[in-house]
């Protein structure tokens, strides 16, 4: 991408957010944020045991995700969200109007075995199905791009970043 924009890497737990995001980051020359360092203690312990978050627990999350956005507008950067729901997706957008998804994809059973195979995440495999019922795809009218997880994460990153790119207007 010519213009530096805030990219929301977005997708259920266990497509590679923290993995892609840094990767797109370094390719774009631009900050990443990892966007579980945004949560509240009290928001890891309850995914840590098991019980998917409400939207009360999500609002101080996306609000200082949001913040990040915001001041990182005009001058780029690559922050992580699951960012499920069209309205969490909205109230990124409030807080930092510019921003453009990168929303990670993947066969159900792809991205189960690699959550299985984490090592030391708070997010159990258990609530991937609460994930996926959540999950609002991308609006037509939504900025952004979808990409499917399938392959390497330096695979997968080269597709997100030739799409991110494919974005932009031809000058």
């Amino acid at each position: 991408m010519s213009t530096p924009h805030v990219i929301v890497v977005m997708g259920v737990a266990g497509t590679g957010k923290t993995t892609i995001g840094p990767l797109v980051a370094a390719e774009l020359g631009i900050p990443y944020a990892e966007g579980d360092d945004f949560h509240p203690p009290a928001n890891i312990a309850k995914m840590s045991a098991g019980t998917p978050l409400d939207d009360n627990d999500r609002g101080p999350w996306l609000d200082a995700i949001g913040a990040w956005a915001h001041e990182r507008a005009g001058k780029g950067g690559v922050v992580s969200s699951s960012a499920l729901k069209r309205a969490y997706r909205d109230r990124l957008r409030a807080a930092a109007p510019g921003v453009v998804l990168l929303h990670l994809t993947g066969d159900r059973a792809l991205i189960e075995e690699r959550m299985a195979e984490r090592k030391g995440h708070f997010m159990p495999t258990a609530l991937l199905d609460s994930q996926f019922a959540t999950l609002e795809p991308l609006g037509s009218d939504e900025t952004g791009v979808a990409v499917d997880v399938s392959g390497t994460p330096q695979e997968i990153a080269e597709r997100a970043v030739a799409a991110l790119r494919r974005l932009e207007p031809a000058t």
